[in-house]
C-alpha cells in the first residue's frame, strides 16, 4: 500500500531540509561579520528565548531585520541562515522556540508563539542596529510562527513570507478532524532535548512497526503510545481536542483576526505538500475577512520540502517541468527588498495566484483560487448500465450505490490516497467506488481544488471519507492530481461535531483538498475514487458517535453500510477551450 511511505516521507522532512540548507549556505567569518550566537531574550512574562544575530561589518547603518523563527535548533544552520540575510542587506536573526538551544525553559510546541515571536520582534526594535522594521520568512513550523505572530500583529512586523505554513489542528496532527500517524514521533523529536533528537526521528522501523502493531491489535487510538511502549503526553493532549476548538484557535489567526492583518504576505506551497490544506486555509481566510488583502501565492509541483527550496527535477517519479523549478530563497529576499527597500516585485508575481500548469511547462496568473480556470464543470457520481461515470449531466432520477465496509477486518486497507509515486502503473481496486469521465478529445487544463458534496445514507453515526482524483493517461498510467480526507461529522464546521443520523440521507460538503493544476493529454480521462478511510495510518472511525480516539475494534459492530446517492458531485475548473467538450 502506497500509504506506507507517508510516515517515512514526513519522518525525513526536517532532516532533509537541514542537510540541503547546509549544502547551499556557508558560515560567517569574524573578519567580515559581527556574530553573536548566544543572544538571550528575556520576556516581560518570565521566559527566556535564545537567538543568533549576524551583521555585515561594512554596513554600520540601521537596517531592517530578516527574522527566521524555528523549533529545530541547530547553531550552525542558524548562523548560515543569518549570514545569508546579512549578505542581502539585512540584520540576520534566527530565534529559537521556547525551551530550545540556550533557553532554560521547557519546550512547548505551538502554544506560545503568538506571544513569544512578538517578544522577539519587540526586542529587535530596541536594538541600536535596528531601523524598527522586521520581515519574517521560513517554512513549515517557521511558517506557522509567522502567522502566530500576525494574530496579535506587532507594528514593526511589515511582511511575512510563510512557506508550507502549518496550522496546528488542521494539517497535523489531524487533517479535517482525522488524526494521522505520520507525525507521531514529532513531539519526541523536538522536545526530547534542547536541539533535535535525530536518532528517534530516523527510527523508521520503530514507527512503522508501531503503526501496524496498533492496527492489528484493534486497540483504541489513544492507546497507540502504549503499543509503542513510550508515553506520548503531547499526543494525548492533542487527542483531547478533536474539535478545532479554542485550544487550536488560540495558536493562529482565526475568524475575524484575519481582518486586522493588513501587511503584505507571500505564501509558497506545493501541489504535493502534505500540509497544503493549512497553507491555503490561511490564504482563503485572509481574503474572506480582508478582501483587500495584499496576499500573493506561489504554488507548483512541489512537496513539503521542495516548496522550501523551489522544487526538484524528479518528484516521486514525476519529471517536473523545467519552468516549475524556482529558487524560493532568492524570491523571498526579492520580496523583502520589494516591501522593505522599494525594490522590484519578484517577476513571477504577475497576479495574486501564481501557479505552474503541470504538463504544459508554463505559469498562469489569476486574481483568486476560484479563478484558476475560466470554466467550471459539475460532475455527478452517476451509475449507469455502462458502469460508474463522472457525468456532467445531472441524473434524471436518484439512484443509490452500495458499499459495505467491515471495520473490524484487518486483511485489507481502504483509501490508498498518498501520492507516492505520483504516476502509477496500476492502483488498488479491491475496494472503493470508481467513477470515470469520457476521454477528452483535445488537450485541456484542469486546475483548482477537488470540491463538491456527497450525499449518503449510512447505518451508523459517522464515517471518515476519502476521495482521490487521477488522470488516466492514454497509455493507461494513473497520474495523481488531488485527494481529500475528512470526517463526515465535521463537514459543516470543524469546530463542532454534528453526528449523522442513521438511515437518513445526509449531505457532506468538502473543499479542503489538494489544489493542483495539470494539462490533460488528448485521450485522457479523469478518475475519482470514493472510499472510507480504514488503514494503519490514521484513526479508525467505528461510527458509534463516541470519541473516536477511545473506540476499539470491539465497537465495530455490524459492517458499515453506505448508500451513496447519484446526486453526489464534484466540481472542477477547466480551461476555456474545454467548454466545447461538455
Amino acid at each position: 500500500m502506497n500509504l506506507v511511505k507517508l510516515g517515512m516521507a514526513v519522518l525525513c522532512l526536517v532532516t532533509g531540509l537541514k542537510i540541503s540548507a547546509q549544502q547551499k549556505l556557508t558560515l560567517p567569518d569574524s573578519n567580515n561579520y559581527i556574530i553573536n550566537d548566544n543572544v538571550m531574550i528575556k520576556t516581560k512574562y518570565g521566559i527566556t528565548l535564545s537567538a543568533v544575530v549576524v551583521r555585515k561589518k561594512d554596513r554600520p547603518q540601521k537596517l531592517p531585520a530578516a527574522l527566521f523563527y524555528f523549533i529545530y535548533s541547530n547553531t550552525n544552520r542558524s548562523l548560515m541562515e543569518a549570514k545569508y540575510a546579512a549578505d542581502h542587506g539585512y540584520v540576520g536573526i534566527v530565534a529559537d522556540a521556547r525551551g530550545k538551544r540556550l533557553s532554560p525553559d521547557a519546550p512547548v510546541p505551538y502554544e506560545h508563539e503568538t506571544h513569544d515571536v512578538n517578544a522577539v520582534i519587540d526586542w529587535i526594535t530596541k536594538q541600536s542596529w535596528s531601523d524598527g522594521r522586521v520581515g519574517m520568512y521560513g517554512g513549515s513550523y517557521s511558517g506557522f510562527a509567522q502567522w502566530a505572530a500576525a494574530k496579535h500583529l506587532h507594528p514593526a512586523l511589515k511582511t511575512i513570507v510563510p512557506y508550507v505554513a502549518a496550522i496546528p489542528g488542521l494539517g497535523l496532527p489531524m487533517e479535517n478532524n482525522v488524526f494521522l500517524n505520520a507525525n507521531y514521533q514529532w513531539a519526541f523529536y523536538i522536545t526530547n532535548n534542547k536541539y533535535t533528537d535525530d536518532a528517534i526521528n530516523k527510527d523508521n522501523a520503530r514507527w512503522r512497526n508501531m503503526k501496524f502493531n496498533w492496527w492489528y491489535s484493534g486497540a483504541a487510538y489513544n492507546k497507540i503510545d502504549s503499543v509503542d511502549g513510550t508515553p506520548n503526553p503531547w499526543l494525548q493532549k492533542w487527542l483531547s481536542h478533536p474539535d478545532y476548538d479554542a485550544y487550536w484557535q488560540s495558536m493562529v489567526p482565526y475568524g475575524k483576526d484575519f481582518k486586522q492583518i493588513n501587511i503584505p504576505v507571500l505564501s509558497i506551497t506545493g501541489y504535493y505538500d502534505d500540509g497544503q490544506v493549512s497553507a491555503l486555509e490561511y490564504l482563503r481566510e485572509h481574503y474572506r475577512y480582508n478582501p483587500s488583502a495584499e496576499h500573493y501565492l506561489i504554488i507548483g509541483p512541489y512537496d513539503h520540502f521542495g516548496s522550501q527550496v523551489g522544487g526538484v527535477a524528479t518528484l516521486r517519479n514525476y519529471e517536473v517541468d523545467s519552468n516549475a523549478l524556482i529558487n524560493t530563497r532568492e524570491i523571498t529576499f526579492q520580496w523583502l527588498d520589494y516591501i522593505l527597500k522599494g525594490g522590484k516585485k519578484p517577476a513571477l508575481l504577475k497576479d495574486k495566484i501564481n501557479f505552474e500548469v503541470m504538463g504544459a511547462n508554463k505559469w498562469k496568473h489569476t486574481p483568486s483560487l476560484a479563478q484558476m480556470e475560466d470554466y467550471h464543470i459539475r460532475f455527478y457520481l452517476d451509475s449507469t448500465a455502462n458502469g460508474m461515470m463522472l457525468s456532467e449531466q445531472k441524473p434524471s432520477r436518484e439512484v443509490y450505490m452500495h458499499q459495505q465496509v467491515n471495520l473490524a477486518d484487518r486483511t485489507s486497507s481502504y483509501n490508498d490516497y498518498y501520492p507516492d509515486p505520483i504516476i502509477k502503473k496500476e492502483i488498488e481496486r479491491s475496494n472503493g467506488l470508481f467513477f470515470v469521465t469520457k476521454p477528452f478529445s483535445q488537450a485541456v487544463s484542469v486546475s483548482g481544488a477537488l470540491e463538491g458534496q456527497l450525499k449518503a445514507i449510512i447505518n451508523k453515526k459517522d464515517m471518515d471519507v476519502g476521495l482521490v482524483l487521477y488522470e488516466i493517461t492514454p497509455s493507461g498510467e494513473y497520474f495523481q492530481l488531488s485527494y481529500y480526507l475528512g470526517r463526515a461529522s465535521y463537514a459543516y464546521d470543524m469546530s463542532k461535531r454534528k453526528l449523522l443520523k442513521s438511515g437518513k440521507l445526509e449531505t457532506i460538503p468538502f473543499y479542503r483538498s489538494r489544489v493542483f493544476s495539470r494539462q490533460l493529454q488528448k485521450g485522457s480521462r479523469l478518475l475519482l475514487v470514493l472510499n472510507i478511510d480504514k488503514n494503519p495510518f490514521a484513526q479508525i472511525n467505528y461510527g458509534t458517535g463516541g470519541d473516536v480516539s477511545k473506540e476499539t475494534i470491539k465497537d465495530a459492530g455490524t459492517a458499515l453500510q453506505i448508500k451513496w446517492s447519484t446526486l453526489s458531485f464534484v466540481e472542477l475548473g477547466f480551461s476555456a477551450d474545454a467548454k466545447s467538450l461538455f
